[in-house]
């Protein structure tokens, strides 16, 4: 069976792109830190792992426990992530360095820990999960907005590395995705949004899981090093 890691899979965008690979084919691991992930993982004969990604023993712990399980992962979809809303000047350093962690330094950690067996058997498929602030920026999440912007930037770099290895690195940029990061808003903001948004619409967390299925697809076999911009036009 092909196997593929989402972490942050207790989340809105990340739940629905693990239930989007299982029914792929996939068995899917579910990676979440706070959140219980055992029964959505055991309704599609899949994993349940928890890790904090801002602890890099644990990483370290949790892919040699999957890999122990599974022996190798063919996918893995970087997607978990953390906001932290304010002025720069306003962030305090244990804040901002657990962002970093999360959002740019656990992936890299997982990649370069997933890597060798997927450069063993000459394939695999890395899918990151940035933003459209990673893209173009946002005042007030300026750590969220540079976090995001590297991890755009480690796909590129990376997918050049690998490709002569047979593994693809691609990138989904969401926009504003109905999900419950967004339950601060109010009503009024929430449709000023939409309204702002092109399309004349919030995404979904389906938008976001349809693009990943894709990118992991035999359909993008010849697409790496790509940035996918999934945000209704608000960024072009």
């Amino acid at each position: 069976m092909r196997t593929a890691l989402v972490t942050g899979a207790g989340g809105g965008i990340g739940s629905a792109i693990a239930m989007r690979l299982a029914s792929d084919g996939y068995t899917v691991i579910f990676h979440s830190h706070t959140k219980d992930c055992g029964k959505p993982a055991a309704s599609v004969h899949g994993i349940a792992v928890r890790a904090d990604l801002s602890d890099a023993s644990q990483v370290e712990n949790m892919v040699s426990e999957i890999l122990a399980q599974v022996g190798a992962v063919d996918i893995l979809v970087n997607n978990a992530g953390i906001s932290v809303s304010g002025l720069l000047t306003d962030i305090d350093p244990q804040t901002r360095r657990r962002l970093y962690d999360v959002n740019l330094l656990a992936p890299i950690e997982l990649t370069r820990l997933l890597l060798p067996s997927m450069v063993r058997r000459k394939s695999g498929c890395i899918v990151n999960i940035s933003s459209m602030w990673g893209q173009v920026g946002a005042s007030c999440e300026v750590d969220y907005s540079a976090a995001k912007a590297g991890l755009i930037g480690f796909t590129k770099a990376l997918a050049q590395e690998v490709a002569p290895s047979g593994i693809r690195v691609n990138c989904v940029a969401p926009g504003v995705i109905r999900t419950p990061m967004l339950d601060c808003y109010d009503a009024e903001t929430l449709a000023s949004l939409a309204e702002e948004t092109p399309l004349g619409r919030l995404g979904t967390p389906e938008d976001i899981a349809g693009s990943v299925s894709f990118l992991c697809s035999e359909q993008a076999g010849f697409m790496t090093g790509q940035i996918l911009g999934v945000n209704g036009g608000f960024v072009i």
